[in-house]
């Protein structure tokens, strides 16, 4: 019988070893964050390193489709500007244009970038 009794306690242990229990159900882990914080570093890192009269498909080619996007002309300029996220605000799942930094394009070309020069349109 102790036979048995070692057999069933043996079984038991290598079945429950493979159990994991999650607790929290929170999202602050660094693989839910780290995409958001990667995309913002690299941004940051191109947006510091342009200069102005750069085209706007090579910075669309370095930063990829942008958060959000105006155009309009005005007194024959076309104007572009796109929303690149840059830095963190809000803890809330979703970006918002204050959480990005503004380039503005006249033309096809970088004209400037940056809450002043996007108050100045």
């Amino acid at each position: 019988m102790n036979y048995l009794k070692v057999i069933t306690v043996a079984s038991a242990m290598m079945a429950l070893s493979g159990c994991v229990v999650a607790v929290g159900g929170h999202d602050n882990d660094d693989s839910s964050n780290s995409a958001w914080r990667k995309t913002q570093k690299h941004n940051n890192q191109v947006i510091s390193a342009l200069q102005i009269g750069t085209s706007l498909d090579n910075v669309r080619g370095q930063l990829g489709t942008p958060d959000f996007s105006e155009s309009f002309s005005n007194n024959g300029a076309d104007t572009v500007v796109l929303f690149y996220r840059t830095h963190h605000e809000h803890s809330d799942g979703e970006t918002s244009k204050d959480e990005c930094t503004p380039l503005i394009f006249r033309n096809g070309l970088l004209t400037g970038w940056g809450d002043k020069a996007y108050r100045q349109l």
